[in-house]
Order: structure tokens, then sequence, then C-alpha cells
């Protein structure tokens, strides 16, 4: 096959597996629903509540955007080819690899301006309006909206430089960086090498600086005196903590290895985790669990 005549991919998705195709269609209807339903629902939450207009939910505002563009960008098109169509064209694969690598990106960046807050918040109280200022807010929220969209430009104009000319089947249930290459005929290695660089800087990196962070938070609350303020704390940091450790993992893994050693079925799982279940959590482990949002969603529900 020429590298110029592919006009489609083919997904495989979890055909390999007929016997769980009703199963895996609830699940992922489901994880679909829950995952932009709970983001909305923050969204708006956080907007008609003037007493959460502050920095902390203006990240969590943030990252539910980031959460509804990943799972509308992968579901709807894996639920299609469970349904019927398992094929999607060279452009609509493209657009894909761009709009998901944009979201992967900004959410690693969000995770550590939101750990940033915190860590001001709790270790440097005192300086917090003058360091988390609407105008500060604003410019690391751009910085990473700006950081993650040259990201996935320049992996996605890599991208299209390549041939793909030995097969056309994507072994895996969306578009992204390792199974693309793997396709590819041509030379994969400046692909493989600014894949590497950019899970270095976005998911290591970011995830050093939020660890730091979190070990400067522990810290401080090692020293509050009351032990029930030390368990909320502590709860909330600890569930924080699982989501990120959780994310950063999986992406690491997935992007930091050549696409020679990616494995079919094993990469499908990890996937799912950081397409699917983290944009579904994180609306319950951010905002559901935080008494200021409940009461808030409380006030809203009953105007309706």
């Amino acid at each position: 096959m020429n590298g110029t005549l592919v006009t489609e991919f083919l997904i495989v998705g979890f055909s390999e597996m007929p016997h769980l195709q009703v199963p895996l269609l609830i699940s992922f209807l489901c994880l679909y629903m829950a995952a932009v339903s709970g983001n909305l629902l923050i969204m708006v939450t956080i907007s008609a509540s003037p007493s959460l207009h502050t920095p902390m939910y203006f990240f969590l505002v943030n990252l539910a955007v980031v959460d509804i563009l990943c799972t509308s960008t992968i579901l709807p098109k894996l639920l299609d080819s469970m349904v019927g169509q398992r094929t999607i064209s060279y452009g609509g694969c493209m657009t894909q690899l761009f709009f998901f690598t944009w979201s992967l990106g900004a959410e690693l960046l969000l995770f550590s301006a939101m750990a940033y807050d915190r860590f001001v918040a709790i270790c440097c109280p005192l300086h917090y309006s003058a360091w988390m200022g609407p105008r500060v807010c604003a410019f690391l929220a751009g910085l990473v909206w700006a950081i993650s969209l040259t990201n996935t430009s320049v992996h996605t104009s890599l991208m299209l430089r390549l041939p793909f000319c030995s097969s056309n089947v994507i072994e895996h249930f969306f578009c992204e960086i390792p199974p693309l290459l793997k396709l590819s005929c041509a030379p994969t290695q400046l692909n493989e090498a600014m894949a590497f660089a950019a899970d270095v800087f976005l998911a290591v990196g970011n995830f050093s600086v939020t660890m730091i962070s979190y070990g400067c938070i522990v810290a401080s609350i090692l020293r509050i005196r009351s032990a029930e303020g030390k368990r909320r704390a502590f709860s909330t940091c600890s569930a924080h903590l699982i989501v990120v450790s959780m994310y950063y993992s999986t992406v690491i893994y997935t992007y930091i290895r050549p696409s020679s050693s990616y494995s079919l079925n094993k990469d499908k799982v990890v996937s799912v985790i950081y397409t699917s279940v983290a944009p579904t959590l994180n609306p319950l482990i951010y905002t559901l669990r935080n008494k200021d949002v409940k009461v808030a969603l409380r006030r809203l529900l009953s105007c309706c």
C-alpha cells in the first residue's frame, strides 16, 4: 500500500473480545455520560456560585473543560466503532490525535497549577491573595493552554509528514502516537524523540513539581495541632494524590517507551485509565467530596 493512498484507518478497538462487546459498550457509554454530565455540572455549579469564584475552583473549571474535550474526542468514536463503523478517515484520525494530545498535555499541566495553588494556600496563606490573584490565575491558565497547544501542534505536524504503507490497521481503540508510529514505513526516530522529550517535560517534570508541592503540604499538615484538621487535610490530599499518581504513571508508561514495544492488550487497558476513568473520577475526587461544592450544588438544584 503506497503511503499517498491511505485515506482511512481500521480501528481494532476491542473486537478481539466479541464476548465482551455488550458489557464494554454499556461500560464506555456510562463512563462517557458520567464524565460529561459530572464535569458540566461542576462547571455550572462553580459559575453560578460567587462563593466558589476562587483560584482553586477556577482551575477546576479548566480541568472540567479538558476532561470533556478528552472524552468527547475519544469515546463517541469508540462507541460508534463498537456498533458498526470501525474505520476512521485519515483526516479524522489526525484530528482525533490533535485534540486528544492537546487535552492530555493540558491536564498534566493543570495538575501542577492546582498543586501550586494548594501549596500557596496551605504553606504561604499570608501571600495567597498576592501570589494567586486573578491576573496570575489567568496567566497560568493561558500558559497551560498555550503550551499544550504548541505540544500537540508539533506532534500532529510530525505525524502528518509520515507515510503509512505497511498497514492501515490501528491496534488500539483510537488514534494515539505509539500505535500510529508502529504503522509508518518511514523512520520515526524524530517522532519518538519528540514524544520522549514531551513526556519528560509534561509528565515526569510536572509529576515531580506536583509531588514536591504535596510534600510541602504534608509537612505543613503535620504541624496542625488538631487531630480532626489533620484527618480532613490528609483525606483530601490522599484522594488527589491517588488520581494524580494514576494519571501520571499511565501516561509516562505509554509515551516514554519506543513504539516497537507497544503491546496490544496491555496498552489499551492503560489508555482506558487516562482517557475514560480519570475524567469520570475527577469531578468526584476534586469537588463532590468538597463541602462548599455540595452546599452550592444543593442551592443550585433547589432553584431549578
